[in-house]
Protein backbone atom coordinates (compact mmCIF):
# COMPACT_ATOMS: atom_id res chain seq x y z
CA UNK A 1 0.00 0.00 0.00
CA UNK A 2 3.01 2.31 0.26
CA UNK A 3 2.76 2.81 -3.50
CA UNK A 4 -0.89 3.91 -3.47
CA UNK A 5 -0.41 7.69 -3.76
CA UNK A 6 2.40 7.23 -6.29
CA UNK A 7 0.20 4.95 -8.39
CA UNK A 8 -2.61 7.53 -8.34
CA UNK A 9 -0.17 10.15 -9.68
CA UNK A 10 1.28 7.88 -12.36
CA UNK A 11 -2.14 6.56 -13.32
CA UNK A 12 -3.40 10.10 -13.86
CA UNK A 13 -0.56 11.14 -16.18
CA UNK A 14 0.21 7.89 -18.02
CA UNK A 15 -2.52 7.85 -20.68
CA UNK A 16 -2.42 11.63 -21.42
CA UNK A 17 1.38 11.47 -21.68
CA UNK A 18 1.25 8.64 -24.23
CA UNK A 19 -1.66 10.23 -26.10
CA UNK A 20 0.33 13.48 -26.40
CA UNK A 21 2.11 11.83 -29.34
CA UNK A 22 -1.10 11.05 -31.21
CA UNK A 23 -0.82 12.56 -34.72
CA UNK A 24 -4.11 14.45 -34.32
CA UNK A 25 -3.07 15.94 -30.97
CA UNK A 26 0.73 16.34 -30.93
CA UNK A 27 0.76 18.03 -27.56
CA UNK A 28 4.45 17.15 -27.30
CA UNK A 29 5.10 20.00 -29.72
CA UNK A 30 3.75 22.38 -27.06
CA UNK A 31 5.68 20.85 -24.18
CA UNK A 32 7.81 23.93 -23.62
CA UNK A 33 4.73 26.06 -22.96
CA UNK A 34 2.99 23.33 -20.99
CA UNK A 35 5.86 22.33 -18.73
CA UNK A 36 6.68 25.98 -18.01
CA UNK A 37 3.05 26.53 -17.01
CA UNK A 38 2.99 23.41 -14.83
CA UNK A 39 6.23 24.15 -12.99
CA UNK A 40 5.45 27.82 -12.43
CA UNK A 41 1.96 26.96 -11.17
CA UNK A 42 3.36 24.29 -8.87
CA UNK A 43 5.63 26.69 -6.98
CA UNK A 44 2.99 28.70 -5.05
CA UNK A 45 0.92 25.57 -4.41
CA UNK A 46 3.90 23.66 -3.02
CA UNK A 47 4.72 26.58 -0.71
CA UNK A 48 1.07 26.79 0.38
CA UNK A 49 0.86 23.00 0.81
CA UNK A 50 4.10 22.80 2.76
CA UNK A 51 3.02 25.51 5.20
CA UNK A 52 -0.44 24.00 5.77
CA UNK A 53 1.13 20.59 6.36
CA UNK A 54 3.49 22.13 8.91
CA UNK A 55 0.68 23.79 10.88
CA UNK A 56 -1.62 20.76 10.70
CA UNK A 57 -4.33 21.96 8.32
CA UNK A 58 -3.87 18.64 6.53
CA UNK A 59 -1.42 15.77 6.51
CA UNK A 60 -0.59 12.38 5.01
CA UNK A 61 -0.94 8.78 6.14
CA UNK A 62 2.55 7.16 6.05
CA UNK A 63 1.16 3.71 5.14
CA UNK A 64 0.37 4.97 1.62
CA UNK A 65 3.67 6.79 0.98
CA UNK A 66 7.07 5.65 -0.28
CA UNK A 67 8.81 7.66 2.44
CA UNK A 68 10.65 10.07 0.17
CA UNK A 69 10.01 13.76 0.72
CA UNK A 70 10.95 17.29 -0.30
CA UNK A 71 10.13 20.70 1.21
CA UNK A 72 8.37 18.99 4.10
CA UNK A 73 6.02 17.15 1.74
CA UNK A 74 5.86 13.56 0.50
CA UNK A 75 7.32 13.29 -2.99
CA UNK A 76 3.91 12.00 -4.13
CA UNK A 77 2.29 15.29 -3.12
CA UNK A 78 4.79 17.26 -5.20
CA UNK A 79 4.16 14.92 -8.13
CA UNK A 80 0.44 15.61 -7.69
CA UNK A 81 1.02 19.22 -8.82
CA UNK A 82 2.72 17.92 -11.97
CA UNK A 83 0.75 14.81 -12.92
CA UNK A 84 -2.78 16.09 -12.32
CA UNK A 85 -2.31 19.43 -14.13
CA UNK A 86 -0.68 17.62 -17.07
CA UNK A 87 -3.63 15.26 -17.39
CA UNK A 88 -6.12 18.14 -17.12
CA UNK A 89 -4.28 20.44 -19.52
CA UNK A 90 -4.13 17.55 -21.98
CA UNK A 91 -7.94 17.42 -21.90
CA UNK A 92 -8.12 21.21 -22.15
CA UNK A 93 -5.78 21.19 -25.15
CA UNK A 94 -7.84 18.52 -26.92
CA UNK A 95 -10.93 20.68 -26.55
CA UNK A 96 -8.88 23.69 -27.71
CA UNK A 97 -7.99 21.82 -30.91
CA UNK A 98 -11.59 20.75 -31.40
CA UNK A 99 -13.51 23.88 -30.37
CA UNK A 100 -10.95 26.68 -30.54
CA UNK A 101 -11.48 29.48 -28.03
CA UNK A 102 -15.08 28.53 -27.45
CA UNK A 103 -17.25 31.55 -26.73
CA UNK A 104 -19.98 30.59 -24.29
CA UNK A 105 -22.80 32.98 -23.55
CA UNK A 106 -22.82 31.65 -20.01
CA UNK A 107 -19.14 32.46 -19.35
CA UNK A 108 -19.81 35.68 -17.44
CA UNK A 109 -22.65 34.04 -15.53
CA UNK A 110 -20.46 31.10 -14.49
CA UNK A 111 -17.73 33.51 -13.38
CA UNK A 112 -20.22 35.46 -11.27
CA UNK A 113 -21.62 32.26 -9.74
CA UNK A 114 -18.17 31.14 -8.62
CA UNK A 115 -17.23 34.58 -7.30
CA UNK A 116 -20.45 34.76 -5.26
CA UNK A 117 -20.00 31.17 -4.03
CA UNK A 118 -16.45 31.95 -2.97
CA UNK A 119 -17.55 35.05 -1.07
CA UNK A 120 -20.52 33.40 0.64
CA UNK A 121 -18.70 30.19 1.63
CA UNK A 122 -15.57 32.17 2.48
CA UNK A 123 -17.55 34.30 4.93
CA UNK A 124 -19.19 31.17 6.36
CA UNK A 125 -15.73 29.71 6.95
CA UNK A 126 -14.01 32.89 8.08
CA UNK A 127 -11.11 32.06 10.36
CA UNK A 128 -10.74 28.53 8.99
CA UNK A 129 -7.42 28.39 7.15
CA UNK A 130 -8.34 26.06 4.29
CA UNK A 131 -11.74 27.60 3.59
CA UNK A 132 -10.57 31.19 3.78
CA UNK A 133 -7.42 30.74 1.70
CA UNK A 134 -8.81 28.53 -1.08
CA UNK A 135 -11.97 30.56 -1.64
CA UNK A 136 -10.30 33.95 -1.25
CA UNK A 137 -7.56 33.20 -3.77
CA UNK A 138 -10.00 31.75 -6.30
CA UNK A 139 -12.29 34.79 -5.94
CA UNK A 140 -9.35 37.18 -6.40
CA UNK A 141 -8.10 35.32 -9.47
CA UNK A 142 -11.58 35.21 -11.05
CA UNK A 143 -12.05 38.92 -10.40
CA UNK A 144 -8.69 39.57 -12.06
CA UNK A 145 -9.66 37.45 -15.07
CA UNK A 146 -13.09 39.06 -15.39
CA UNK A 147 -12.12 42.71 -15.11
CA UNK A 148 -8.44 42.86 -16.00
CA UNK A 149 -7.16 39.97 -18.15
CA UNK A 150 -10.48 39.22 -19.93
CA UNK A 151 -9.14 36.02 -21.54
CA UNK A 152 -10.80 34.59 -24.63
CA UNK A 153 -10.15 31.06 -23.38
CA UNK A 154 -12.21 31.25 -20.17
CA UNK A 155 -15.35 29.81 -21.77
CA UNK A 156 -13.30 26.92 -23.11
CA UNK A 157 -11.87 26.35 -19.64
CA UNK A 158 -15.35 26.13 -18.09
CA UNK A 159 -16.49 23.82 -20.87
CA UNK A 160 -13.56 21.43 -20.44
CA UNK A 161 -13.64 21.67 -16.65
CA UNK A 162 -17.08 20.08 -16.45
CA UNK A 163 -15.65 16.93 -18.05
CA UNK A 164 -12.79 16.90 -15.55
CA UNK A 165 -15.11 16.70 -12.55
CA UNK A 166 -15.57 12.93 -12.97
CA UNK A 167 -11.82 12.09 -12.77
CA UNK A 168 -11.55 14.77 -10.05
CA UNK A 169 -14.05 12.91 -7.86
CA UNK A 170 -12.33 9.58 -8.56
CA UNK A 171 -8.80 10.80 -7.75
CA UNK A 172 -9.77 12.99 -4.80
CA UNK A 173 -12.12 10.32 -3.55
CA UNK A 174 -9.29 7.78 -3.37
CA UNK A 175 -6.95 10.28 -1.72
CA UNK A 176 -9.51 11.35 0.89
CA UNK A 177 -10.58 7.86 1.88
CA UNK A 178 -13.05 6.41 -0.62
CA UNK A 179 -11.69 2.88 -0.92
CA UNK A 180 -8.58 2.83 1.30
CA UNK A 181 -9.03 1.92 4.95
CA UNK A 182 -7.61 5.32 5.93
CA UNK A 183 -7.42 8.55 3.92
CA UNK A 184 -4.17 9.08 2.04
CA UNK A 185 -4.60 12.80 2.72
CA UNK A 186 -6.36 13.73 5.98
CA UNK A 187 -7.87 17.10 6.82
CA UNK A 188 -8.23 18.96 10.10
CA UNK A 189 -11.97 19.75 10.11
CA UNK A 190 -11.36 22.71 12.41
CA UNK A 191 -9.80 24.43 9.37
CA UNK A 192 -12.56 23.72 6.84
CA UNK A 193 -16.36 23.86 6.71
CA UNK A 194 -16.73 20.17 7.49
CA UNK A 195 -18.93 19.76 4.41
CA UNK A 196 -17.93 16.78 2.27
CA UNK A 197 -19.04 15.31 -1.03
CA UNK A 198 -18.58 11.64 -0.19
CA UNK A 199 -15.14 11.93 1.47
CA UNK A 200 -14.01 15.08 -0.38
CA UNK A 201 -14.00 18.42 1.48
CA UNK A 202 -16.02 20.94 -0.52
CA UNK A 203 -13.01 23.28 -0.46
CA UNK A 204 -11.14 20.84 -2.71
CA UNK A 205 -13.43 21.78 -5.61
CA UNK A 206 -12.36 25.42 -5.39
CA UNK A 207 -8.73 24.59 -4.63
CA UNK A 208 -8.58 22.29 -7.67
CA UNK A 209 -10.26 24.86 -9.89
CA UNK A 210 -7.72 27.50 -8.83
CA UNK A 211 -4.82 25.14 -9.60
CA UNK A 212 -6.15 24.36 -13.08
CA UNK A 213 -7.10 27.98 -13.83
CA UNK A 214 -3.56 29.09 -13.05
CA UNK A 215 -2.17 26.33 -15.26
CA UNK A 216 -4.51 27.27 -18.12
CA UNK A 217 -3.68 30.98 -17.71
CA UNK A 218 0.07 30.36 -17.98
CA UNK A 219 -0.28 27.68 -20.67
CA UNK A 220 -2.31 30.06 -22.86
CA UNK A 221 0.16 32.88 -22.18
CA UNK A 222 3.14 30.79 -23.32
CA UNK A 223 1.20 29.31 -26.26
CA UNK A 224 0.25 32.75 -27.51
CA UNK A 225 3.82 33.98 -27.17
CA UNK A 226 5.02 30.99 -29.21
CA UNK A 227 2.33 31.60 -31.85
CA UNK A 228 3.36 35.27 -32.17
CA UNK A 229 7.02 34.27 -32.55
CA UNK A 230 6.07 31.75 -35.24
CA UNK A 231 4.05 34.37 -37.16
CA UNK A 232 6.91 36.89 -36.89
CA UNK A 233 9.40 34.28 -38.08
CA UNK A 234 7.17 33.47 -41.07
CA UNK A 235 6.93 37.15 -42.05
CA UNK A 236 10.70 37.61 -41.74
CA UNK A 237 11.33 34.69 -44.11
CA UNK A 238 8.56 35.67 -46.54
Amino acid sequence: MKLLYLLVDLGAISVPLIASFHPKIQLYKQWKALWLAIWLSAVPFIIWDSYFTKIGVWGFTPEYLTGFGLFGLPIEEILFFICIPYACMFTYYCFRLWRGHLQLRATQTVTWIFIVLCLVLGLAGAGRYYTSSALSWLAIFLIYLKWQAKPKWLGLFYYSHQFLLIPFFIVNGILTGTGPEKPVVWYNNAENLGVRIFTIPIEDIFYGMLLLLLNAFLFEYFLQKAEKRAILKTHLHA
